[in-house]
């Protein structure tokens, strides 16, 4: 798989292909797989009823026309939302997707349209979502192609020491930054794959020394969200593993001209 491979460069589709097509939708995902990418990301929430959904929020008024959180719903009534209501490519003037019957996918009607030997990576954004996220890759086989990350270590705690990769959590990432910065082994640990982005909360984060620790440790690191060609050549130079970004065609482009 090549998001196992350090030394691959692959293009993630970050939620699809989002600057054409409204995030974590099928028509997303679609456009990005056309448009060559390596692998896709994407975020699983549960329903009321205990269905995995793919949806990035907590309550789904940014992205639909609908109002609520996305837990206290269940899938009859995400499913009445339409999707591609507030996507405008052009800050407003126009929203190509409203009306045209694009709804929020369940994690297994994304699995269906995806090719099945596109890597994943499967962000976590609940951890009530971790037992019916694990129940999927058992059953449909995909230990083998998927990173499952979390920005909650409550999400991944209970995969430590599944036949799938791991991400880091946000303290998980937090606690590598020192030895990282002092040259330190960072020891045994219960992941394998960074997925970070450049700033947080405004704060530079010192992706060239994860890099370097990244590598030392046989970690894998892709960085989010990277939409700008030449900022993904300094990161390719900085030793950073795959790119997620918005516009899978610009990187992609990019890395053909790569040194």
């Amino acid at each position: 798989m090549i998001l196992r491979d350090p030394l691959a460069r692959p293009v993630i589709g970050h939620r699809g292909n989002r600057v054409t097509a409204p995030e974590n939708t099928l028509p997303a995902f679609a456009q990005a797989v056309t448009a060559g990418v390596d692998a896709v990301e994407f975020d699983v929430r549960l329903s009321a009823d205990g269905v995995p959904v793919v949806f990035h929020d907590p309550t789904v008024e940014r992205t639909t026309d609908g109002r609520g959180a996305v837990a206290a719903m269940p899938l009859a009534a995400l499913r009445e939302l339409d999707a591609g209501a507030r996507f405008t490519p052009d800050r407003g003037r126009a929203f190509p997707w409203r009306g045209r019957g694009v709804r929020i996918p369940t994690l297994d009607e994304l699995l269906d349209t995806l090719p099945g030997t596109l890597p994943i990576i499967l962000e976590l954004k609940t951890p009530r979502a971790s037992d019916a996220v694990a129940d999927t890759i058992r059953r449909r086989a995909l230990a083998s192609r998927i990173i499952v990350a979390g920005f909650d270590p409550a999400s991944t705690a209970p995969m430590h020491g599944a036949p799938w990769m791991l991400g880091a959590s946000t303290p998980e990432v937090a606690r590598l930054l020192l030895p990282a910065l002092l040259r330190r082994p960072l020891g045994a640990l219960p992941y394998q794959a960074l997925c970070i982005p450049p700033t947080w909360h405004g704060l530079p984060v010192p992706v060239g020394a994860l890099a370097r620790a990244a590598r030392a440790s046989g970690l894998l690191l892709h960085l989010w969200t990277i939409n700008d060609p030449r900022q993904a050549h300094r990161w390719w130079r900085a030793g950073v593993h795959g790119l997620i970004t918005d516009d899978p065609v610009a990187i992609l482009r990019a890395r053909t001209s790569a040194p």
